[in-house]
């Protein structure tokens, strides 16, 4: 299913290529799991890799309450195997958004919803089972483990950023935070504008991070020169 496969960013090369020189030589030992119908829930990569290869493989069946629920276990699994940062964490809490809303839409029906009687929605009378309104920003957060503060930025960057902080966040070489305050500082332009000045602003924060990483070797480089001074003196 291209929506469970999607879910989590994809290995890159390397990581791939590790682990299909594994299955080649030891086999496919970890098994797949599929929910009820069939669908692949964790594995696909050791699927794709043994479909490639004619290798066997085997399958665990698990069961799940829904869709959602599936793809909540598949990330907690993946949580402890991959270095995911708060980035990606936080796109896939917008891929379960969604589903989220659509579970919460249904718990309001299935309570009342919106045909409650005029006294319920008072207050007047006391439901034995109340439906509370769901919070979906705070929900997702809570899926993928960030804070709703965090969960915020990043719906705003994937929506409003430019491109060049999207990919500069995906590479890994970009804080939330500093993406918040690039897009901050820029959303007042037209977009081409955008573009050009959050690239700027970028190269400009690449330059002091490797300005600060010099000071920091040069710092250590002193460090140790004047503890051996030290010593020397003592000597």
């Amino acid at each position: 299913l291209p929506e469970m496969e999607q879910l989590l960013p994809p290995l890159s090369a390397e990581q791939f290529s590790a682990l299909e020189s594994d299955i080649l030589a030891n086999g496919c030992y970890a098994h797949i799991i599929v929910n009820e119908d069939i669908v692949i829930v964790d594995g696909h990569n050791r699927f794709r890799i043994c479909e490639k290869h004619g290798l066997p493989f085997k399958m665990l069946v698990f069961s799940f309450k829904d869709l959602l629920e599936a793809k909540q276990w598949a990330l907690n699994t993946q949580k402890g195997r991959r270095n995911l940062d708060k980035w990606e964490l936080g796109k896939i809490a917008l891929k379960l958004k969604p589903e989220i809303e659509a579970r919460a839409h249904a718990n309001m029906s299935a309570g009342g919803g919106n045909h409650k009687s005029e006294d319920m929605k008072s207050g007047s009378v006391n439901s034995p089972n109340p439906i509370l309104p769901v919070d979906t920003r705070k929900e997702a957060a809570q899926a993928v483990g960030i804070g709703e503060q965090t969960m915020g930025r990043v719906a705003q960057l994937a929506e409003n950023a430019p491109q060049v902080l999207k990919d500069a966040l995906d590479q890994k070489e970009l804080s939330i935070n500093r993406a918040w305050k690039i897009l901050k500082a820029v959303r007042q332009y037209s977009p081409e504008e955008q573009e050009v000045l959050a690239a700027e602003m970028l190269a400009a924060v690449r330059e002091i991070d490797q300005f600060d990483t010099e000071i920091d070797r040069k710092a250590k480089i002193a460090g140790t020169f004047c503890k051996a001074y030290e010593k020397a003196i003592l000597l």
